[in-house]
């Protein structure tokens, strides 16, 4: 198994991401608001583009009512910059759109202050 540490915990906020490397791949470390830490291949399955370039945002959902949306998972969604697909964080990078699409994920742990991500 592979592993390597990537950063540190205090490099990335709650809810912010961080571009780093893991062996010769270029990746994405993302910090959830309640504080978790994932990791994936920082780059689009669509068309490549750096996700790192995009932003954590939230998604709606739809109520009853034609209109009437709530704004939720606010900090676990990934926006890619070119063309807007978005990639649930906590459903191991899955496309919201098409769930049976995802973004290549490492698995994390946290050691000390340190995190390390591995294969």
């Amino acid at each position: 198994m592979k592993e390597q540490i990537v950063c540190q915990t205090s490099d990335i906020e709650p809810g912010h991401m961080m571009k780093t490397t893991f062996g010769k791949q270029t990746i994405l470390v993302c910090r959830t608001p309640d504080g978790e830490f994932y990791a994936f291949l920082n780059q689009c399955i669509h068309q490549g583009a750096p996700l790192d370039k995009g932003m954590m945002c939230g998604a709606t959902t739809a109520h009853s009512k034609p209109g009437d949306y709530d704004y939720c998972h606010h900090g676990e969604i990934i926006r890619c910059p070119w063309h807007g697909r978005e990639f649930d964080i906590k459903n191991d990078g899955r496309m919201l759109a098409s769930p049976d699409k995802k973004i290549p994920s490492f698995n994390v742990r946290i050691e000390d202050e340190s995190i390390i991500v591995y294969k």
